[in-house]
């Protein structure tokens, strides 16, 4: 009698860094954030807020015009921003790139503290203009030629209308101009991208 043989397929799995932009940005907060643990915050206070109106004679104010989006305040912070980055972004930059996205960040980030230190006295220290300027390009990424997708306005209109309103009426130290500049980046930059995939040029 013959017998019968089973073959076993072993699956192996392993990680994936799928999407290296974002996991390294996560990870470099993370690391920020023990670091304010560990100094009782003094870290975080020299080196990731951009402060309003800061010295132009200080060195620190310039390096502050970028690192501040690595910095929170607190867990709960970080991974208020993280969450949302994590969900998001990988979306975003599996459609737009590494490479670009990581352009598009540094952009956003230097643009935020650079007219904040010169223009505004309130402090910005977190990566929430990041994550406005992931959220609106996400409402990008199924645009066709000659439309305008519905849920980009609305995301728009609720996240930039709710920001402005707070800016004006709010007074919880919270830098909503941080928010408004990283959605109006997001605007800018997914305008431009839809503008080179269709080659509207006017």
């Amino acid at each position: 009698m013959a017998r019968k043989t089973f073959s076993t397929t072993q699956h192996k799995y392993k990680l994936s860094y799928n999407s290296p932009v974002i996991l390294t940005f996560s990870a470099v907060c993370l690391v920020t954030l023990i670091l304010g643990w560990i100094t009782n915050y003094g870290t975080t206070r020299t080196l990731f807020i951009c402060y309003g109106h800061g010295s132009l004679l200080n060195p620190l104010t310039y390096l502050r015009t970028f690192t501040y989006v690595f910095g929170h305040a607190n867990f709960s912070h970080f991974a208020g921003n993280i969450t949302m980055m994590l969900l998001i972004g990988p979306i975003v930059e599996e459609r737009y790139g590494s490479w670009n996205l990581a352009i598009m960040m540094i952009a956003t980030a230097l643009a935020g503290g650079l007219l904040n230190t010169a223009f505004f006295s309130t402090d910005i220290l977190g990566a929430s203009g990041i994550v406005f300027m992931l959220i609106i390009l996400s409402a990008f990424g199924n645009m066709k030629k000659g439309e305008i997708p519905l849920t980009l306005i609305l995301i728009a209109a609720i996240y930039l209308g709710q920001e402005v309103y707070a800016g004006i009426t709010a007074n919880d130290n919270i830098s909503h101009f941080g928010h408004i500049c990283g959605g109006v980046s997001g605007l800018s930059f997914g305008t431009w991208f839809y503008i080179k995939r269709f080659k509207i040029y006017g």
